[in-house]
């Protein structure tokens, strides 16, 4: 049994905390000759889910209330915003964690940087911090794991202790986490809550897709992705959602202004288009 599904049957009992669930398709248009730019003035290999950490650490620094964690009932803002991404391993069959902070003070291509750079360790193996961890977890009992998981969160995620012979940083995941299942060809899907991250919002990136889109009143095919997201109702209600996600989708449609002093001036921005139903 792989460590990722021994901690999901030791991480999950029925469902009991309320959480909003929601969706938005984006035209990438502008986001893709944005990444083909970054790729080409640095050689950075930019993706889709370095803008989408960058947008969603943008609209943290303007959501307070998202940007925390709730200890014994009472919120705690971070005094950063860090973004944790899921990284791939062993094929497919476990995920590790990269957790960048000051997201939102970084270039996509920085960002891209320090997240391939700790990506390769992860991948080699040559994470300690990851491998003293993964080593811990492997030969504990799932009854004890759910437990254990359940402690080492309050302390790391909850409280900030640096549990270094656990291989745990202060607030590992930051507050927010972002993954993909673009690269697994799936066009979108929603990302459980994990208990012991003790994160407000996790974003899953879907496959571009060309679909069909209204361009000032012209039906035009465009590529798109569809991001989701679950959040922690307990952090925010619907109105400040709302503004969350006007900040996060207005980045993906002219991610040029993350970088207007580094890049030069793109041309004419799209119209932002309207979903029709294929």
């Amino acid at each position: 049994m792989s460590l990722r599904r021994k901690l999901a049957i030791a991480t999950w009992s029925e469902p009991r905390e309320g959480n909003i669930y929601g969706k938005m398709t984006v035209d990438m248009t502008e986001a893709q000759r944005y990444i083909e730019h970054v790729r080409e003035t640095t050689g950075e290999k930019v993706t889709i889910t370095h803008l989408v950490g960058r947008a969603a650490a943008e609209g943290l620094a303007h959501a307070p209330t998202l940007n925390g964690r709730i200890v014994f009932d009472r919120f705690i803002p971070f005094e950063t915003v860090d973004v944790a991404f899921l990284v791939a391993l062993e094929g497919g069959s476990d995920l590790g964690k990269v957790k960048v902070e000051r997201v939102n003070e970084k270039s996509v291509a920085e960002l891209a940087v320090e997240l391939g750079a700790h990506g390769r360790k992860l991948r080699d193996g040559k994470d300690e911090a990851f491998e003293k961890s993964k080593g811990a977890l492997k030969l504990m009992p799932r009854w004890l794991l759910r437990r254990f998981l359940w402690l080492v969160g309050f302390l790391s995620s909850g409280l900030g202790l640096n549990l270094k012979g656990l291989g745990l940083e202060p607030f590992p995941f930051g507050s927010c986490i972002v993954t993909s299942v673009g690269m697994l060809g799936l066009d979108e899907g929603f990302a459980p809550p994990t208990p012991f991250a003790r994160v407000p919002i996790y974003l899953l990136v879907g496959a571009i897709r060309p679909q069909p889109a209204v361009v000032d009143g012209q039906v035009v095919v465009r590529d798109q992705v569809t991001i989701t997201a679950t959040v922690d109702h307990r952090f925010v209600d619907g109105y400040q959602l709302g503004t969350l996600a006007k900040i996060f989708k207005d980045v993906l449609l002219n991610p040029w202004q993350l970088d207007a002093k580094a890049l030069p001036a793109p041309g004419a921005a799209i119209a932002a288009p309207q979903e029709v139903s294929a």
